[in-house]
């Protein structure tokens, strides 16, 4: 296996905004590994952009990182490397850093194709694939084998079932992964398309077979995951049947992942139709495959952001988070840096003479500012920037600075003063007018933030992010023609990716002989509301393929209008003429406030599939107290389950919960006298929550996909609204002008579930 490209050669590459606000908001990074490129890239939030920094090895493969230590496998070594933040203070400029890998140890193995690793307590295991074995190291050996298959005879070098995957389970090595049950040289070869297996080496047992080309098993949530890369898929394991799900269908070839909450970082790879690739399942149904990294929800499937590499990458073997870490950085063996690196005891360091400096300029305080923002200390960038006024009251770059600052630390009073000043000094100044508009719609002031971000377009034109926003806040004030219009912009926005077919894009004009290809885009909570539109699309074309994520397609695939429904990946490009995005319908259709197709039930529910117990009370309704925690606005729109005590101890009523995801954990947390039936288990897909919501007399939940698959389905629905909610819900009114069923529940102060549970509460009590 060697390099093909220069290890040199920069990085280019694009990525949704989620994937920066992902980064950002969880407060991590990633370690990618590319053997291909010779590369080791850390992933990191920088600004409003995501940075690829790398350092340069030897066809690094596996990787085994945490927050602590980083092992590599690279062509004949395995290279071991440290965490000392203190060194990181030391890298210009001066406090960005929060971490920094040193170099501490080299094991020299030899060219045994190292595959995935893990770290053990204090013992690395890898995968030794040419040796066809499971190992650890010793220092005085090149590797010590500790497990090979059963139907391996003996070591040597002939790869004979290209071992691969190693997941860990209760702290000890459990589960691998290989392309074939062989053991002749490089037998697996012969039938890689579906010969691929899962094992539990604690047993010997073999989980799956016939797989295509597995790799990356992982215990994560008490449930077995596996990459089936040869399909571009991620999938869970039922232990008990060995039968695969699928949780996401991916655009290149799945090798690589890690979790984190209710996310999982997956590798794509673009993958050659050479002889190691050729026949298997992903390269006969994309004919363009991705590299870089795709963020999914593993509850839901949906692709929460993602990162392309457009040049010098073109596969990636391993994904590691390093939690806790922003902006770590790899040091090199022939960095000068290590020459002079000094980590001294606390005694030591209390007795080190401080360097001298010269009084800071206002320019070195603006500096500062701006490092302290990059790292996310938003404080420490408020008191920098303020230092550089005190010194230069007219620097109008700290003042705008201040302004962003202090408004995403929630001060929007003195931030809009601060950017209002800006204006007053540069009227044309684009950002502080975009600025604006988003902290006047964060405190749900719509028509100054409408007019601010038509001043922002009209001075930079070009600006596709303001144009979208100002999309937005037309919507919300009911100019759905101007709204739907600017909306379309969001194309030419870093948080999108159009769709990359060479089919055009339909206009909407009537096509009787051709097929309509509609994807899915944004949240499950956005399909489920622009469904609709399907049959009016399907209606001027002769069929209609949809393309969605797994957990919404049991859901869409019996929808009027649908002739066929699958997975992102799955389509053939032949398979249509033309291909439009689903939330561009509405803009097609010419939709104003009146003339919104609210007919209901527009979803089918089969109460049958997951039938519920016998009832204890009278009444049952359905909750849901939390969104995605990728959400941008998911602070805000998302409650703790301690807040609906109030509406949980209403009398002669069984509570249900439909949430999935991390908030579930809270229900055991529940005092005695209050009673939430869990049905996360049962919730695999969304045609099953639609099946529990056709049981219910209520579904009572904040702003998340549940609220609209309640109103999609025609059922009594209460949704709780933070004071700046999405577009969708227009200005405050009780009714949804989307779904007849559903009746509104705002805040009135920014913050204040506790009035609106309140007030629910209260509702509930006779609503029956």
């Amino acid at each position: 296996m060697t390099s093909s490209l220069n290890p040199n050669a920069p990085l280019r590459s694009v990525h949704t905004q989620s994937f920066h606000a992902v980064l950002s908001q969880l407060g991590l990074s990633l370690v990618v590994s590319t053997y291909q490129a010779g590369k080791l890239i850390l992933m990191r939030a920088d600004g409003n952009a995501v940075n690829t920094h790398f350092r340069v090895f030897d066809q690094p493969m596996g990787v085994a990182a945490d927050r602590e230590k980083i092992a590599v496998g690279t062509s004949y070594a395995i290279q071991e490397l440290r965490n000392v933040p203190a060194v990181a203070e030391k890298i210009p400029p001066t406090g960005r850093h929060d971490g920094c890998y040193l170099p501490r140890r080299q094991t020299v193995t030899g060219d045994i194709d190292i595959h995935e690793m893990a770290w053990v307590d204090q013992d690395l295991w890898f995968i030794n694939t040419r040796f066809s074995c499971l190992c650890t190291l010793d220092p005085s050996y090149s590797f010590v084998p500790r497990w090979r298959p059963p139907f391996i005879t003996g070591y040597d070098l002939t790869d004979r079932c290209h071992l691969n995957g190693l997941g860990i389970r209760d702290d000890r090595p459990h589960y691998v992964t290989a392309l074939g049950e062989t053991d002749r040289p490089n037998g697996w070869r012969a039938n890689k398309a579906s010969g691929g297996i899962l094992m539990d080496i604690t047993t010997n047992n073999f989980i799956v077979r016939g797989l295509s080309m597995p790799h990356s098993p992982r215990w994560y949530r008490d449930r077995l995951w596996v990459l089936e890369s040869g399909r571009g898929t991620l999938a869970q394991v039922d232990l008990a049947t060995g039968t695969l799900t699928t949780v996401a269908a991916l655009p290149g070839f799945t090798r690589g992942i890690d979790f984190w909450g209710d996310l999982a970082f997956i590798g794509l790879s673009q993958i050659r139709e050479t002889a190691v690739f050729s026949g298997i399942p992903l390269t006969q149904t994309l004919s363009e495959r991705i590299c870089g990294v795709w963020v999914v929800n593993i509850i839901s499937g949906e692709i929460v952001a993602f990162l392309k590499f457009e040049d010098a990458v073109q596969e990636i073997f391993a994904v590691s988070v390093l939690p806790g870490l922003r902006f770590p950085e790899l040091i090199e063996h022939d960095d000068d840096l290590l020459s002079s690196s000094y980590v001294l005891p606390d005694a030591a360091m209390a007795e080190v003479v401080p360097l001298q400096s010269d009084q800071p300029s206002a320019l070195s305080y603006f500096e500062q500012g701006c490092v302290h923002y990059q790292a996310g200390e938003r404080e420490a960038a408020v008191t920098a920037l303020q230092q550089c006024l005190v010194i230069q009251p007219d620097y109008l770059p700290a003042r705008y600075n201040l302004g962003v600052v202090l408004g995403e630390l929630e001060r929007y009073d003195a931030a809009i003063a601060y950017l209002h000043q800006v204006i007053e000094a540069d009227v044309g100044h684009a950002g502080a007018h975009k600025t604006l508009g988003h902290l006047y719609s964060q405190q749900n002031q719509v028509t100054p933030a409408r007019l601010h971000y038509e001043q922002a377009v009209r001075i930079n034109p070009q600006d596709a992010q303001a144009h979208y926003n100002l999309g937005m806040m037309c919507l919300a004030l009911g100019d759905f023609e101007t709204g739907w219009a600017e909306c379309e912009w969001r194309w030419q926005t870093a948080e999108f990716t159009p769709f990359n077919c060479p089919q055009p894009r339909w206009q909407g004009q009537l096509l009787p002989d051709q097929t309509l290809l509609i994807h899915t885009e944004q949240g499950a909570g956005d399909a489920i509301q622009f469904v609709r539109y399907v049959s009016w699309a399907a209606a001027r074309c002769q069929r209609v393929i949809l393309v969605c994520p797994a957990a919404l397609l049991p859901l869409f695939e019996k929808l009027p209008g649908v002739d066929q429904c699958q997975t992102p990946g799955q389509i053939a490009l032949n398979a249509f003429d033309v291909y439009v995005p689903l939330m561009s319908l509405p803009y097609l259709a010419h939709t104003t406030v009146e003339t919104i197709p609210a007919s209901v039930p527009y979803l089918p529910a089969d109460a049958r599939r997951c039938p519920l117990p016998v009832r204890r009370h009278p009444h049952r309704v359905g909750i849901a107290w939390a969104g995605s925690p990728t959400h941008g606005n998911d602070r805000q729109r998302s409650t703790q389950l301690a807040d609906w005590l109030p509406v949980l101890r209403v009398p002669e009523i069984e509570f249900v919960s439909l949430q999935k995801g991390q908030p579930v954990q809270a229900l055991n947390d529940l005092p005695p006298d209050v009673s939430v039936q869990d049905l996360d288990p049962v919730l695999q897909d969304y045609a099953d929550t639609a099946s529990v919501v056709a049981q219910l007399d209520l579904v009572i939940s904040v702003d998340t996909s549940v609220t609209h698959l309640a109103g999609a389905l025609g059922r009594p629905c209460w949704t709780l609204l933070c004071y700046s909610p999405d577009w969708r819900w227009l200005t405050p009114r009780l009714d949804s002008t989307w779904y007849p069923t559903m009746r509104l529940f705002w805040q009135t102060q920014p913050g204040d579930w506790a009035g609106v549970l309140g007030e629910v509460a209260a509702a509930l009590g006779h609503a029956f």
